[in-house]
């Protein structure tokens, strides 16, 4: 796909911004701030989980899995997706299945049918505004959903997860998601290291009783609003030689004074996981990253392979230990609400392998499948394709799903409806291909044991 100098300067600007997103320089958490308090006989699973270092459902730490959240951030294009994939690309969870990440995407210079091919892939697909606005107002939230859903054809019962930009959530703002009927918000930064007595590194909770991080700068707890079921995932920082003075959230290999040297980087993973994993509590780790910033294809930018080896040097070495999964947030927020033993993941229908059986010439998410049937998008700001027909203008804040264009006697795209899943639609003939139950996906999920983790 060609891209106008206008688009890479846009690009290469925006890249620069992003390099400083999620930066944290301290503790954003205090004890004496916090003003927390929760009742955990009042307050249940699954609707409802108090702020707590303890696992979910009176789980003993030795049988809980340590899972890695693997995010994404930003516009989703053809090198972000190749950036993933160098990471990703292989890797087997303790069952078999192919790992799973979230990405936080925006609409704003994304190439709609790699949303949905990265969607069918089995990945989360989660919002992250239109256009990247710092403060999101309700037409920045809810514009994106209705834009992913329209043009990739993600359905808006999977839309269930929100990550601010900039990490510059408000409490308002979380009530504008809450209003927006999201399951969960990960915005917020546990900034305390996990082996801390006051750290602020909880497993996932609800706000039903208000936040119980970042409350230096924001209303926690008795203090901030009190949103019933709205899932809180928070942040978890990895921290340097300096200890709880030198935390690192984002793209930990961008920070100024490490670049060229992520032998650094990897050590201060490792040191962190091995405090999650057998330290603390098992707290989930995270893993939060930019791709456009250790893609190989990124236009003017040099590849950074240096990146791509500290991920893969730590995954490697993180993966092979008992009971470790690299899961999404939808996925961790399943579990949370109906906690089981690491031998018992498979027990839950989101962690199993369910791989759509579906063949022949259907503009579906399935690369194999939709050759040569993309529309291709000509907007002189941005290029993009989708399976479900172009819009006659770019999604707006204004007007996020445009009609569809249907000059020069283009052929009609219809979108995805609420009663079938995005890899059995046929946007084209406007037909599900599967609609019962048992013939939808085959389950190709292994017992869960000994395993090697990695193909790579």
């Amino acid at each position: 796909m060609k891209q106008s100098s206008t688009l890479l300067a846009a690009l290469l600007a925006a890249a620069a911004v992003v390099a400083q997103e999620g930066n944290i320089s301290g503790p954003t958490t205090s004890k004496d701030a916090m003003h927390y308090s929760c009742d955990p006989s009042s307050c249940k699973l699954p609707d409802c989980n108090c702020a707590s270092t303890s696992p979910p459902g009176g789980l003993s730490k030795d049988v809980v899995p340590q899972f890695i959240l693997f995010t994404a951030d930003d516009a989703v294009q053809d090198y972000t997706i190749d950036a993933l994939n160098q990471v990703l690309k292989g890797r087997k969870n303790p069952n078999g299945c192919p790992v799973q990440m979230t990405y936080f995407a925006q609409i704003q210079y994304t190439n709609m049918s790699r949303v949905t091919e990265w969607f069918v892939a089995g990945n989360e697909i989660a919002d992250h505004t239109m256009t990247h606005e710092g403060d999101p107002q309700s037409d920045q939230i809810v514009g994106n959903l209705a834009a992913l859903n329209a043009f990739a054809g993600v359905p808006q019962s999977a839309l269930s997860g929100f990550r601010a930009p900039y990490l510059n959530y408000t409490n308002a703002m979380l009530q504008r998601i809450a209003a927006a009927e999201f399951t969960y918000d990960s915005s917020s930064t546990s900034s305390v290291p996990v082996t801390d007595p006051n750290t602020d590194a909880f497993w996932p909770y609800t706000l039903d009783h208000g936040l119980a991080n970042d409350c230096l700068t924001l209303q926690c707890g008795t203090s901030g609003p009190a949103i019933k079921g709205l899932w809180e995932i928070p942040m978890y920082a990895i921290f340097d030689d300096k200890g709880a003075a030198g935390p690192h959230l984002m793209d930990p290999w961008l920070d100024a004074e490490q670049m060229g040297d992520t032998s650094k980087v990897l050590g201060w993973m490792q040191n962190a996981f091995t405090d999650h994993y057998k330290n603390a509590q098992r707290q989930p780790f995270g893993i939060y990253t930019h791709p456009i910033h250790f893609a190989s294809s990124v236009p003017g930018q040099a590849p950074q392979p240096q990146v791509v080896k500290a991920i893969n040097d730590f995954l490697n070495w993180a993966q092979p230990q008992q009971d470790v999964w690299l899961v999404t947030n939808a996925q961790l927020i399943s579990w949370m609400k109906n906690p089981v033993p690491a031998s018992q993941l498979n027990s839950l229908p989101e962690f199993q392998c369910q791989t759509p059986d579906v063949s022949g010439q259907v503009c579906n998410g399935m690369p194999a499948n939709e050759a040569g049937l993309l529309d291709h998008c000509s907007f002189s700001d941005f290029p993009w394709s989708t399976c479900y027909g172009c819009p006659t203008e770019q999604p707006s804040l204004g007007t996020p799903t445009p009609d569809q264009d249907m000059t020069g006697n283009k052929q009609a795209r219809w979108r995805l409806p609420s009663n079938c899943s995005t890899p059995f639609f046929d946007p084209i003939g406007n037909k599900c291909l599967c609609s019962a139950d048992s013939c939808k996906f085959t389950d190709v999920t292994k017992a869960i044991g000994v395993r090697c983790c990695s193909s790579i």
